[in-house]
């Protein structure tokens, strides 16, 4: 895996922009960030997972045999569920390669495989339910005859064959037995879950999340319709949303302890805003408004248009994944930034060329990890 050294000649100026600033550990003011552990897996790279203390040094990693689709997180037992990324020689269109899964995997710290589930129309998100089996978004097509109807996006820009894509919700058990399906076209409208204008039709929804809450429920994000929703599982109704008045193209709801939702809303087309920046905000879910947020001044130095994410950290600072430049930063409930990693970990990605890109990153206690001791 590339590290951040310019990979150029003597005399030479690395012409990858990101690279050429600089990475590695920027900022840390130990009296106000919160100590601990980051967890991140860049996006691009060969499947090594890092665990980096808060100077930034790797304090432990895991190669894991699948390239990411997209990224890792900790269990309550102190593993890892990793999204890995399998072949597919035949992508239904351009841009599958870029967020495609295949295969979600329990790992131990040594970096064994306990168990492996595949799937391979999964990708983006996968999460271990309590009950034991997990939960994945997957693509599937959706009927010729709703497809035609649904509205938005660039006419012409289907999938070979006139194909529109949409999300399956899937719950599997760790022998790859589905259990519980819920398909996105059977409960969005045609007319007002449009597809944002200047994205291709290829795809209606394009989920990056899906959680299970405390309750049971599950809630998912679609960037292309620019929602967030909250799905009763016993009988697959729409229990709350919020639409494309408030977010742009968002990725990483999370529900909060006090109820209320944390979103990155990526900025991507916003539509009572002509500025493009990104924020991370915090929406009550009873009115729907936003109670705190998190913006750059100016506005314009924090923007990902893809990918990101955010953590509410146990002492109220908000860990964010700016996903494209590959920062993750840490920010107070005053805004105040007091630490900041950049990845230095590129990668080739298709299309794309070589980045840095981060999906998403956790921040983890000591006591998450008693072998770092």
């Amino acid at each position: 895996m590339a590290s951040s050294s310019s990979g150029s000649p003597p005399g030479r100026v690395d012409q990858n922009t990101y690279r050429r600033r600089g990475a590695g550990l920027t900022a840390h003011d130990p009296a106000r960030a919160f100590q601990g552990y980051t967890l991140f897996t860049p996006m691009f790279g060969d499947g090594t997972v890092f665990l980096i203390d808060m100077e930034g040094r790797p304090a432990h990693q895991w190669k894991m045999p699948l390239p990411p689709g997209l990224w890792a997180y900790r269990l309550d037992n102190g593993n890892l569920l990793y999204v890995g990324k399998t072949p597919d020689p035949s992508p239904p269109f351009m841009a599958w390669s870029l967020f495609k899964g295949g295969a979600v995997m329990e790992v131990d710290w040594d970096g064994n495989v306990l168990w492996e589930v595949r799937h391979p129309a999964q990708h983006h998100d996968a999460r271990l339910l309590r009950n034991g089996n997990v939960i994945m978004l997957c693509l599937e097509q959706v009927p010729p005859e709703i497809a035609a109807r649904v509205r938005g996006g660039l006419p012409g820009t289907e999938a070979p064959g006139g194909v529109m894509y949409a999300d399956v919700i899937r719950e599997v058990t760790k022998d790859g037995e589905t259990v519980w399906e819920w398909r996105t076209w059977e409960h969005l409208d045609q007319e007002t879950d449009a597809i944002t204008a200047t994205d291709h039709r290829e795809e209606w929804t394009h989920g990056n999340t899906v959680v299970e809450l405390l309750d049971g429920d599950v809630m998912i994000s679609l960037r292309n319709i620019s929602t967030v929703l909250i799905i009763d599982r016993a009988t697959g109704a729409i229990r709350w949303r919020v639409g494309h008045d408030l977010l742009a193209q968002q990725h990483d709801p999370t529900l909060l302890p006090n109820d209320n939702v944390l979103v990155f809303d990526n900025g991507v087309r916003r539509a009572k805003q002509p500025w493009t920046f990104s924020r991370v905000i915090e929406i009550e879910r009873e009115s729907k408004r936003i109670v705190w947020q998190y913006t750059d001044r100016p506005l314009f130095n924090f923007y990902s248009p893809y990918i990101s994410g955010a953590q509410r950290l146990p002492n109220g600072n908000t860990l964010i994944t700016e996903g494209a430049p590959g920062r993750l930063f840490e920010v107070t409930a005053e805004g105040q930034v007091v630490w900041e990693y950049v990845s230095p970990y590129f990668g080739e990605a298709p299309a794309l060329g070589e980045c840095n890109w981060v999906f998403r990153a956790r921040r983890y206690p000591a006591e998450a990890w008693p072998r770092l001791g």
